[in-house]
């Protein structure tokens, strides 16, 4: 009997034994694991998108060779023509609204001209301040001393505001300052200032009652006619229109 108690002992204790239990993976180590993975995965994709990125940057700075110091006078150029040659056709297609204020102060001009040359006007004093009113607003801000004062002041700050001066700005800004062709449009916009100053100072003086003085301010106004048109010329030649 002692015996066979001391089998049944042993037998009920040799699977552990034999067999130890294994201590079950715990699903937060396991969780752990795959995230550590996970990030090694990201790391070596995100190197290679890094690498792609580097490399496809150099690639295009090797294309503009000294983009990083060019000089205002070639920095619309980025080294190659291309960009250079896409601002010009963009400011040729732009030009029928870049002349738009030319075009209107020729027709204020023409205006004013039939106004003053018609025949038969029941009151010429008033048909004067008409034709000032048209002369002023054609000057587009031109003719310093028929700046209202807002536009006086904003002048003397440095801001530019003669209207025909800002258009030969954008016209010729990519063209060098001794460019034969912007020096010869600089020409005619002082031409053209000059003219509207003469204007001014006939119309101001002029008694409407003489012919001669009527005549006087009418030929006046074809010479700043004029004067425009060949300023217009002067902005398309710019912009090779």
């Amino acid at each position: 009997m002692a015996v066979t108690g001391f089998h049944l002992v042993a037998f009920s204790s040799s699977p552990n034994a034999l067999f130890p239990p294994q201590s079950p993976i715990s699903s937060k180590d396991d969780h752990h694991q795959q995230k550590q993975e996970q990030k090694q995965l990201q790391s070596s994709l995100f190197g290679f998108k890094t690498y792609r990125r580097d490399a496809a940057l150099l690639s295009f700075l090797a294309l503009i060779p000294g983009l990083h110091r060019s000089s205002p006078a070639t920095a619309l150029t980025f080294g190659i023509s291309g960009p250079k040659d896409w601002l010009k056709g963009q400011k040729r297609k732009a030009s029928k609204f870049l002349l738009a204020p030319v075009d209107a102060s020729r027709e204020s001009l023409r205006t004013a001209y039939l106004l003053f040359t018609a025949s038969g006007s029941n009151d010429p004093n008033k048909d004067l301040e008409e034709v000032q009113r048209l002369l002023k607003s054609a000057a587009r801000d031109c003719v310093p001393q028929e700046r209202n004062s807002f536009v006086a002041f904003q002048a003397t700050t440095g801001v530019e505001v003669c209207t025909f001066r800002l258009i030969l700005k954008n016209a010729a800004s990519l063209l060098d300052d001794k460019d034969p062709v912007k020096l010869e449009a600089e020409a005619m916009l002082n031409d053209l200032i000059s003219s509207f100053t003469s204007l001014d100072d006939v119309t101001n003086e002029t008694d409407m009652e003489f012919a001669s003085k009527r005549q006087k301010v009418a030929d006046a106004l074809m010479d700043t006619i004029s004067s425009l048109n060949k300023f217009e010329q002067g902005i398309k030649d710019c912009l090779e229109v």
